[in-house]
């Protein structure tokens, strides 16, 4: 359900200092995501800085996507997230600030805010075009540190959107494959979805929801991966003896598939898709 946007909002986000979270694929080897925090600290060191993830695969969109998604109702209202996944960085995509729901972003728009536009209400948008608030001199490579994170340190410490620039009124971008597909015929529906990514413990998660099942037996559905049929969904990661391969709805509500004290990264490394088959009528679905 989207969340109502609100002046009442506005006027909290104006007055009192919120908190930060940074979302990038920088990976912690190297200074950039220090930087990006050094600039915030130069504007309000008081600011709450906070990690989401900076393990997003390098130039992953839609792994980006879906972990804004993921975190955001984990942040207080007012929480700006500076999300960059940025390949484009430099060209002509546009530099956005946005109200989405009861949170703000600030980041490129080239589709990571796929997932959000769905599941909350969009509020004021602008580009990102008054140079007051960059950095300076502003580096064609790096608007993390030189555009977003001094827009989202003063966005946090009261200065309003307009301030940032001119209003976005043409759709933002949007990644047409972030969502699952679904098929039926005489013996079965089907729900088609990709991979995303794999987390620390080598989980594969998909773009599939439990919302996207409906009201079906989980019991009754079954899930392959590229075509291997790898088992019903299970309950929980202990279901199963070590090595078994299981497929279940994670704590962020996707469709994974695991390897019980195993990685399925390592088993299925190049696997692309996620398919679910549901039996129509109790008939007996088939892969």
């Amino acid at each position: 359900m989207a969340a109502p946007h609100s002046r009442e909002c506005d006027t909290l986000w104006e007055n009192e200092l919120n908190v930060i979270a940074l979302l990038t694929d920088f990976g912690t080897r190297d200074t950039y995501v220090a930087q990006m925090r050094g600039v915030i600290a130069c504007r309000e060191p008081s600011l709450c800085v906070i990690d989401v993830t900076h393990a997003i695969s390098p130039q992953a969109v839609l792994a980006g996507a879906y972990a804004l998604a993921d975190a955001v109702e984990a942040f207080p209202a007012g929480t700006v997230f500076v999300v960059v996944v940025d390949p484009g960085v430099g060209s002509e995509r546009r530099a956005i600030a946005a109200e989405i729901g009861a949170w703000r972003y600030v980041g490129p728009d080239n589709g990571l805010l796929s997932v959000l536009l769905v599941r909350y209400a969009l509020g004021a948008v602008v580009e990102l075009s008054n140079p007051a608030f960059h950095r300076q001199p502003r580096s064609s490579t790096f608007h993390g540190r030189d555009i977003f994170a001094p827009v989202a340190a003063a966005w946090a410490t009261g200065t309003p959107l307009a301030a940032f620039g001119s209003p976005v009124t043409a759709p933002l971008v949007r990644i047409e494959v972030a969502f699952p597909l679904c098929d039926a015929d005489e013996h079965h529906q089907t729900v088609t979805g990709v991979v995303i990514d794999a987390d620390h413990f080598g989980n594969l998660r998909s773009n599939i929801d439990r919302e996207t099942l409906g009201k079906v037996a989980l019991e009754s559905c079954k899930v392959a991966i590229d075509g291997t049929f790898v088992g019903p969904i299970a309950n929980c990661y202990a279901d199963g003896v070590p090595g078994d391969v299981i497929a279940l709805f994670g704590s962020n509500n996707r469709l994974e598939v695991a390897v019980c004290h195993g990685s399925a990264a390592e088993r299925f490394p190049l696997a692309r898709t996620m398919t679910v088959s549901i039996p129509v009528d109790g008939t007996e679905a088939v892969i």
